[in-house]
């Protein structure tokens, strides 16, 4: 789809660029992705070596976020892009920023991890966390394969699944202030999972930024800040 939509140059070296990018930015989505799995497992599982592991890849996400963006900055003196290009670039350095946040919140989760190997577990084991964290990972994993495929269409459906997210975290939410009430002991414990959910929820909200960006390389429309009606009737036009 990515020749189809931005053709074939006179320069080859080019066209070489600007695969290499979008190449790039993929393997960057796969680390975001693996962090996040694994700082949700690390968590429920009361893994502290993986929950360490979390973290300390995460100098390597932000390291490919300073080569891919510094990539991009040297294609656009040296071949000064224009039209579908140059939107290319731009939704790259948008999407780096994102992957690289979506990092941060997965490293969040991890020491939340670590604060609760510490506490007692629950019976529950913390299935509310691991519910909403198998949300988000199949809304990131889609919204990278909306990108890899350039799918507008694929786009807005993961934009509405972020709704499903926000649901699901607000039941996390009350459900510990419901444990915080009724036995002060388990506030430290609730805190912990207060701001692991929030992590996860804001993984969701960086995944809809992305897919927004999908939208707008492919047709070539701004829909951040519109209404999800209006995004499909974008998406469903010839760009």
């Amino acid at each position: 789809m990515a020749d189809n939509l931005f053709g074939q140059h006179i320069s080859k070296q080019f066209d070489t660029e600007l695969e290499d990018i979008r190449t790039r930015v993929l393997a960057m989505g796969g680390l975001v992705e693996q962090q996040v799995a694994d700082a949700v497992s690390a968590l429920v599982g009361g893994n502290r070596e993986l929950a360490e592991t979390v973290i300390e890849r995460d100098h390597e996400v932000n390291a490919l976020e300073v080569a891919i963006d510094e990539e991009c900055t040297q294609v656009v003196a040296r071949r000064q892009p224009a039209a579908g290009d140059l939107r290319l670039i731009m939704a790259v350095i948008k999407t780096i920023t994102d992957l690289e946040r979506i990092g941060d919140q997965a490293e969040k989760v991890a020491r939340m991890g670590l604060h609760l190997a510490e506490r007692e577990r629950p019976k529950s084991q913390y299935i509310e966390i691991q519910h909403l964290g198998a949300r988000v990972q199949q809304m990131l994993h889609h919204t990278l394969d909306a990108f890899a495929r350039l799918d507008a269409e694929a786009a807005i459906t993961v934009t509405s699944e972020d709704e499903k997210v926000d649901a699901e975290y607000d039941g996390v939410m009350r459900q510990m202030v419901t444990f915080m009430m009724e036995d002060p002991r388990l506030i430290k414990r609730s805190l912990d999972v207060m701001w692991s959910a929030r992590a996860l929820e804001r993984i969701g909200d960086h995944s809809k930024n992305i897919c927004e960006y999908v939208i707008y390389l492919v047709k070539g429309k701004d829909v951040r800040h519109i209404s999800l009606e209006q995004m499909k009737k974008v998406a469903r036009t010839e760009s």
